[in-house]
This record gives structure tokens, C-alpha cells and sequence, in this order.
């Protein structure tokens, strides 16, 4: 009877002790997972921190990313595939703002605001993937500025004169092919300012002249559009070829 009492008693002891060794382990996890949470926020905060400096990536960015396992070289392919991407995006989204143009162009005045919203809203698109093909391009020139600075000052650390002038060559050879590349990008570029002013100022009289006068005044515009858009395409994909050599280069270096 004794012993069964003695259980009895050491019964709810053992629970509270258990309920207390689980609350330790359960603070002890919580604090593991905050300071995991932590250090994942504050490196976050880090990168986005150093990402803009001066309206340009700063070095610090670059230098973060390398310690993550991100290369300049990688981020460098990286920023060529998506420029060469955005500027598929914006060749198509130009191509269809021609066709709402044209059918703009060709409608009955019935249907002229229904057609006149749709070329809207494809101005609208192309504004977007316009601005989405400079911000690539802006990003890219900050990523390659900052490989080829750091691979011409390491050039001279080499201690074999056989090894320098291999790296050297390359070095010469990768610059090369980026400003091909870039002239490529950057005159594709040029032609959709113009190519989208136009279609601003016929959006724009179109919205105050929704009538058969309107229209009619369209069909030489459409004509020149059509041009622009055409020498546009041509370039796009000029562009994107020289990015998709490039990238080929790059990777066959690796």
C-alpha cells in the first residue's frame, strides 16, 4: 500500500517534470527557428541593401552573391538570358500592337471603341516590355562592368607569364563578344522610342477624334508602323541571336 502510494505521488512529479523538459525543448527549437529566420532576414536585408548604389549595383551586391555561390560570370549568363528574353517579349507584344493598328485602321465605326481600348491596352503592353528590355540591359552593363574590372586587375597577379597571356587572350576575346553583343542590344533598342512615340500620338488622337476622319488618317501612319516595326523585328532578332552566342561562349569557357 505504501509503495502504491509512493507511485502515486511521483506520478503527477513526473509529468510536471516531462511537461517541463518539453517546454525547454520546445523553447529551445523556437529560439532555433528565430534565430534561423534571423539570419536568413538580415541576409535578405543584406543583399537588397547593396543591391542599388548610386542607381547602379554596388560591388558589395556582387561580393555577397559570390559568397552565396553566385559568380559574376553565372549572373553575367544569367542577365544575357534575360535580356535576350525581354526583348523576344517585347518583339512579340510590338507585332501585336501592329495588328490592333491595322485593325484599327480597317474598322467599321461601329466597332471603332472597342478597337480603339484594345490598341490602349497594347500601347500600354509595349510601354511595359519596352521598359522591361532597358532595365535588362542596365542591369547586364552592371554585372559585366564589375567581371571584366576585377578580371583585368587580376591579370596581373599571375606569377606564369604562359597562364597571364592565355587569360589575357580570353579576356580580350569575352570583351570582345560583349561589345558585340551590347551594340547589338542597344541598337535594337533605339528603334522602339520612335516606334512607340508614334503609336502614343495616334492613341492619343484617337482618343479625342473617334470618327470616320480619324480613321481615314490612319492608313499612312499604318504604312510607316508597319516599316518601323518590321527594321524593329529585325534588329530584336539580330540581338538575340548575338545573346544566345554569347551565352554558348560563356558556358563553353566554363
Amino acid at each position: 500500500m505504501r509503495a502504491h502510494g509512493h507511485k502515486k505521488r511521483a506520478a503527477p512529479r513526473l509529468r510536471r517534470f516531462d511537461a517541463d523538459l518539453q517546454g525547454k525543448r520546445g523553447l529551445t527549437t523556437l529560439r532555433l527557428m528565430k534565430t534561423s529566420f534571423l539570419r536568413a532576414g538580415l541576409l535578405s536585408l543584406l543583399v537588397a541593401s547593396t543591391v542599388f548604389v548610386g542607381g547602379c549595383q554596388s560591388g558589395a551586391y556582387y561580393s555577397v552573391m559570390e559568397k552565396m555561390g553566385k559568380p559574376k560570370r553565372e549572373i553575367l549568363v544569367d542577365r544575357v538570358t534575360e535580356t535576350r528574353e525581354a526583348q523576344g517579349a517585347a518583339k512579340t507584344q510590338f507585332r501585336s500592337a501592329l495588328e490592333q493598328f491595322l485593325a484599327v485602321s480597317k474598322v467599321d465605326l461601329g466597332d471603332l471603341q472597342v478597337k480603339y481600348d484594345r490598341l490602349a491596352s497594347e500601347l500600354k503592353d509595349s510601354e511595359a516590355k519596352a521598359k522591361a528590355v532597358h532595365d535588362r540591359i542596365a542591369a547586364l552593363d552592371s554585372v559585366a562592368t564589375a567581371l571584366f574590372a576585377e578580371w583585368k586587375k587580376e591579370l596581373g597577379q599571375y606569377t606564369s607569364e604562359a597562364l597571364r597571356s592565355q587569360s589575357e587572350e580570353q579576356y580580350r576575346d569575352t570583351f570582345d563578344r560583349y561589345q558585340k553583343l551590347t551594340a547589338a542590344m542597344q541598337k535594337a533598342t533605339k528603334r522602339m522610342d520612335p516606334v512607340l512615340a508614334t503609336f502614343r500620338d495616334q492613341v492619343l488622337f484617337l482618343k479625342h477624334n473617334l470618327n470616320a476622319r480619324a480613321v481615314a488618317g490612319l492608313s499612312g501612319t499604318a504604312k510607316d508602323l508597319e516599316r518601323d516595326i518590321g527594321k524593329l523585328v529585325t534588329e530584336m532578332e539580330r540581338s538575340i541571336s548575338e545573346a544566345d552566342a554569347f551565352i554558348r561562349n560563356m558556358q563553353g569557357q566554363g
